[in-house]
């Protein structure tokens, strides 16, 4: 049961004083994962990700946009998202980090590949950045990952306490992309109704399962256990990718939501056997939010954990 780690510390020169979304972030996950993986752990050097690959999740004008900030010496997209001179290349690197994790698992190198990244990604859309985002990272894997031919029918699981809007705009009209999410509601930023199900020929391929404050482990991992896995099952996706954001954790200081490690470890869990009914060689996932250094830690190594055991209910 092999478990690669995808991190590089040059993403940490992306900081602003005072912003919850910190350097010390990524080294808790790492740790975390570092924690359950023990003697099966494989770090291999991240490369950033190409412009070909880039250029199929993020409009060209976007990117040039973004070049042209930081060679000004950076600035604040919104109230919340920043560059600063060095921020593309930790985005790039971080883009990187999660294609690598996709191609690991599609490659069978490994069961479990996790990328510990910041910037996270899931609120970038094609042609804006948010949310603390830059470059939406699991929609460039996605990307990456049938432009090399691995998988065409792909599902997102987004467990992040915040919808994922960015990654559901850019595959709105897509029929091979399933997204599942459940996030806290109303809540930033604003999207992921229940009928938010994909436009035209998508219709039914997206799945939004809103949850309330203080819900807590109960209702969060009954969602993924009642349905929305088995709505990927039923897609019969060729690859699962996971924008795996804990700041739904009780101790998050920026939501409500009230789940714990041992909720992240039950629906990883269960993800981990679905892949193996499926077939598929693993799970890669992306870090997203998640803003309590133990919090971080805990639900990281829970996750690997979770995964590891549900694949190992199913002989594959």
């Amino acid at each position: 049961m092999s478990v690669w780690l995808l991190t590089d510390a040059a993403m940490d020169v992306h900081a602003s004083p005072g912003h919850p979304e910190r350097p010390d972030r990524r080294g808790a996950v790492a740790d975390g994962v570092r924690d359950a993986a023990s003697d099966v752990l494989h770090e291999p050097e991240v490369e950033p990700i190409d412009d070909t690959t880039l250029a199929m999740a993020h409009d060209p004008a976007y990117l040039d946009m973004l070049a042209d900030a930081e060679e000004r010496g950076g600035g604040w997209l919104d109230a919340d998202t920043y560059l600063v001179v060095g921020s593309l290349r930790a985005a790039r690197l971080a883009a990187g980090a999660t294609l690598q994790a996709a191609l690991a698992i599609a490659d069978a190198e490994a069961e479990v590949a996790f990328a510990v990244v910041r910037p996270p990604g899931h609120h970038a859309a094609s042609r804006r950045g948010s949310g603390f985002c830059l470059l939406n990272n699991v929609a460039v894997a996605a990307a990456g990952l049938r432009a090399a031919g691995h998988a065409r029918r792909i599902a997102i699981i987004d467990w992040d306490v915040h919808h994922g809007d960015g990654t559901q705009e850019i595959f709105a009209s897509d029929p091979d992309l399933c997204y599942a999410s459940t996030h806290q509601s109303p809540f930033y930023p604003g999207s992921g109704l229940p009928e938010e199900r994909g436009v035209g020929e998508a219709a039914g391929s997206k799945h939004n399962r809103p949850l309330a404050a203080g819900d807590g482990n109960e209702a969060f991992v009954g969602a993924w256990r009642d349905e929305l896995l088995p709505a990927v099952e039923a897609f019969a996706p060729e690859a699962i990718l996971v924008s795996a954001g804990y700041d739904a954790h009780r101790a998050d200081p920026l939501a409500e939501l009230d789940v714990t490690e041992h909720g992240y470890a039950e629906v990883s869990r269960l993800l981990g056997a679905l892949s193996g009914r499926l077939g598929l060689p693993g799970i890669a996932l992306t870090l997203e939010g998640g803003y309590d250094l133990d919090a971080l830690r805990a639900s990281a190594a829970a996750t690997v954990r979770g995964l590891l055991a549900g694949r190992s209910e199913v002989p594959v």
